[in-house]
């Protein structure tokens, strides 16, 4: 209850102007743990416990000296890479606007666009360990669809990496139910010597969302 006696929850649903689904997000957000620790943490979303229990689970920052986050907006996921390996460096590309993060390298472009994989590599001294991506398409609201953009960028998000790492490096990627594709899965499990699918705790239940966690690159000339 607030203050005045009324229902927070009650001021939601009788928001001028606000769509159901609208409604259905803020008081998600405002009941989600993971926003509250968020907030007391310094993290800019809740994000970035999905990469700390991924790290937490399979080891992916140990020792690694360059990272590359795409979709890195809002920031969460190179906070978490900053705190843990201060020592990284640490280059981010989105769309979206970042607000500066301390020892991150922050482009505001398309990950798609032609130059983008260049102007990545030319910010980092050498070779990534490792390639996050937390990038997912804006949403059309046809499942299929959904699904299909969003796997495109997976697919160029695994090119990158492929043609980017460093032996031993691993590559993390967000994809939904169903996990990786087929063709893709086999693209991955020919070039890094483990490939599984994990749903870190801190990804909302109700969500479709999975990440794919290839360790190991075996290296242009192995492949």
């Amino acid at each position: 209850m607030s203050r005045s006696g009324k229902n927070p929850n009650e001021r939601l649903k009788t928001g001028k102007g606000r769509s159901q689904s609208s409604v259905r997000w803020l008081q998600r957000q405002l009941n989600d743990p993971y926003v509250k620790q968020a907030k007391s943490d310094g993290y800019r979303s809740r994000a970035a416990y999905k990469l700390a229990e991924l790290d937490e689970r399979f080891g992916l920052l140990k020792g690694v000296r360059r990272v590359v986050d795409l979709g890195v907006a809002p920031g969460g996921w190179s906070q978490v890479v900053r705190q843990r390996c201060p020592k990284a460096a640490v280059v981010g590309i989105d769309l979206l606007p970042t607000d500066p993060i301390e020892g991150v390298i922050l482009f505001q472009m398309d990950f798609m666009a032609d130059e983008a994989p260049a102007a990545l590599e030319s910010a980092l001294d050498g070779p990534p360990d490792l390639v996050l991506s937390d990038m997912a398409a804006n949403t059309v609201g046809h499942k299929a669809t959904d699904h299909l953009r969003t796997m495109g960028l997976v697919e160029t998000a695994v090119d990158f990496a492929i043609n980017t790492l460093a032996p031993g490096g691993a590559f993390v990627a967000k994809v939904f139910a169903g996990g990786t594709d087929a063709d893709l899965l086999t693209i991955l499990k020919r070039n890094f010597t483990s490939v599984k699918h994990a749903k870190p705790p801190a990804s909302r239940k109700d969500s479709s969302e999975w990440y794919v966690i290839a360790q190991g690159f075996k290296g242009r000339a192995e492949q």
